[in-house]
């Protein structure tokens, strides 16, 4: 257990911290919204019939959207962009490990590697791949939950249901998408530009306390 926790650390550090978290928009989501059901007149409903609900999927899924989204921007963007002296970016003064090209007899190699062919071309961009299409994902249940929370809404206040179609133009649902997305390129733009300046000792996501300013990459 000891050697699992600390080669996994980081990962399992990270899961708690978001189990609990979730663990609290369960508990506050559901008060608020039985909240919400009780002032406009209707029944409370149960912990478990919340997961179900709109409200909670739309909330749930409204985020998850833009962390997808922003990391497989950065993902893709680093590749081709660069900002001197960030701790998030390459140097392209010099040769970059990512930048070489695999080899299968690399010892250690993935087995994708070594198979090669159109295997390797998909692994080659299979980080990219798998957070745009989480991005899709969770675009797409936040768009099911942000619809389903509308109507329970409307229903609750004898106004016709929308359509899948007419709620893809409302101005709530890509409020809900832009606010989400804004904060996450700005918290991806503020790592970028205070890594040039700002060190954290011991830290893989800063630069050498001593570094200089203008000293790209980590």
């Amino acid at each position: 257990m000891k050697t699992f926790l600390r080669n996994n650390g980081l990962s399992v550090c990270f899961f708690l911290l978001f189990a609990a978290a979730m663990a609290g928009q369960i508990i506050f989501g559901f008060e608020e919204y039985n909240k919400d059901l009780i002032e406009e007149g209707a029944s409370a409903v149960t912990l478990s019939s919340y997961l179900t609900t709109g409200h909670f999927i739309e909330s749930t899924f409204e985020n998850w959207e833009s962390e997808f989204l922003q990391m497989g921007l950065l993902v893709v963007l680093t590749i081709f962009l660069q900002q001197k002296g960030s701790s998030e970016s390459k140097d392209f003064d010099k040769d970059e490990e990512v930048n070489r090209e695999p080899s299968a007899s690399r010892k250690g190699a993935p087995s994708a590697v070594k198979k090669g062919g159109w295997v390797l071309v998909i692994y080659k961009h299979s980080l990219t791949i798998a957070l745009f299409l989480l991005f899709a994902l969770s675009f797409l249940l936040h768009f099911y939950g942000s619809l389903k929370d509308e109507n329970q809404q409307l229903s609750l206040k004898g106004k016709a249901l929308e359509t899948a179609s007419q709620y893809f133009t409302d101005s709530r649902f890509w409020f809900e998408s832009f606010q989400n997305w804004q904060s996450e390129f700005l918290s991806i733009f503020a790592i970028i530009v205070l890594s040039i300046y700002l060190r954290q000792i011991g830290s893989s996501q800063s630069k050498p306390v001593d570094a200089p300013h203008m000293e790209t990459g980590e």
